[in-house]
């Protein structure tokens, strides 16, 4: 029996991109069933009943209605997944808090290769997309927040609020110096950018060093890191090579054609970031920052491992864990895709599986042990 076709609703008002997209898609997955267009959100919301399609894509800059305002009228009526067409403009993230599955950069159309990539990349994230769990959006944070508060350095950890699970976050009172050399390395893919906003948000100040690899192209991974910095507690920017992985400082890998890993130089751990192949299927790849962290930091580490397709990071997890690290893996019901952590979780690598407005509690409550 044949594949049952994921079809596709392109809502964009450039007709010559939606021909692009409406021939490109199915010559580049046969899976793939083009059911129509919308030059507009008036329109889409009008077709969407008719056309019953699997999986919407979007243009996030449309006259008249944008692309936010489309699925705050679009969510609440069809929870359907939405992959966000976009250029390289910060409104992507707040698209993204919006209920937004995932996201492709537009290309540029005068380079044949680089279309050609681009309609790969959206066709793999359709597939992955038909199969996510679309979730309505928390509260909108817009992309001009207003800059936090920056806690004055202390010994201790506090929370900055409660944490609205039904696991209670206690403070972090232990002084040890352990948690000055304490890494906490996190790994996502799709969902991930408001799966780790979700976490980061709850965190103090002055959490032990962090560093993430999010599956995301060149230049959006600055954009985020920005994102992060505004609204979370901590500091938080796009790594460089040489960055010092230190208290109270989260560095996330840039996306692009390199990976990150952790290395000792001397008493402290810097990331290096390096040219290198696609490993697990992505540059950078969570498998890359995990297996080293591993490596260098064994026991005194954490790894988190967020919601996403395929099994990037998992193996690495199990490395983590083997090494003595203490490792946390999204539950089922709170991933947009279970993908990665389930695979982490049947290998064994997980320690303890928890929901995204969990996580933080749970490693809090293991900080307070060391």
């Amino acid at each position: 029996m044949a594949n049952k076709k994921i079809k596709v609703l392109i809502v964009d008002d450039s007709l010559v991109f939606v021909n692009f997209l409406s021939k490109g898609l199915p010559e580049a997955d046969s899976n793939i069933e083009i059911v129509g267009y919308a030059m507009n959100a008036a329109e889409a919301m009008r077709k969407i009943p008719i056309a019953k399609p699997d999986v919407i894509t979007l243009d996030v800059e449309m006259p008249r209605t944008n692309g936010i305002d489309f699925l705050k009228e679009l969510l609440p009526k069809h929870l359907l997944p939405v992959i966000l067409v976009s250029s390289l403009n910060v409104s992507v993230f707040d698209a993204l808090s919006n209920g937004a599955v995932d996201f492709v950069k537009k290309p540029d159309m005068s380079r044949n290769y680089s279309t050609r990539l681009f309609i790969q990349n959206l066709a793999s994230k359709i597939n992955i997309a038909s199969n996510a769990t679309v979730k309505l959006p928390r509260v909108f944070r817009g992309s001009s927040a207003v800059k936090k508060e920056r806690a004055p350095a202390s010994p201790a950890i506090s929370i900055k609020k409660p944490v609205l699970s039904s696991i209670a976050a206690p403070k972090l009172t232990n002084r040890s110096l352990k948690l000055n050399d304490l890494i906490i390395a996190l790994g996502a893919s799709t969902g991930g950018t408001e799966a780790t906003l979700q976490v980061l948000e709850q965190l103090p100040a002055d959490i032990p060093g962090m560093v993430i690899t999010q599956h995301m192209p060149e230049g959006f991974t600055n954009m985020y890191a920005q994102r992060l910095n505004r609204l979370c507690k901590m500091e938080v920017k796009e790594a460089v090579n040489g960055d010092v992985v230190r208290r109270g400082l989260v560095l996330i890998a840039p996306g692009g054609e390199c990976q990150m890993k952790v290395v000792r130089l001397g008493g402290h751990y810097t990331v290096r970031i390096y040219p290198d192949e696609k490993v697990s299927g992505h540059r950078p790849s969570v498998d890359v920052l995990f297996r080293s962290v591993a490596q260098v930091a064994k026991a005194g580490a954490v790894g988190i491992i967020l919601t996403g397709m395929g099994q990037d990071g998992a193996y690495g997890l199990l490395d983590m864990h083997r090494a003595g690290a203490y490792t946390i893996g999204q539950d089922k019901e709170s991933c947009v895709v279970y993908g990665m952590p389930m695979v982490a979780q049947n290998i064994g690598a997980v320690t303890v599986q928890a929901s995204c407005a969990n996580i933080p509690s749970v490693l809090m409550n293991y900080l307070n042990t060391l």
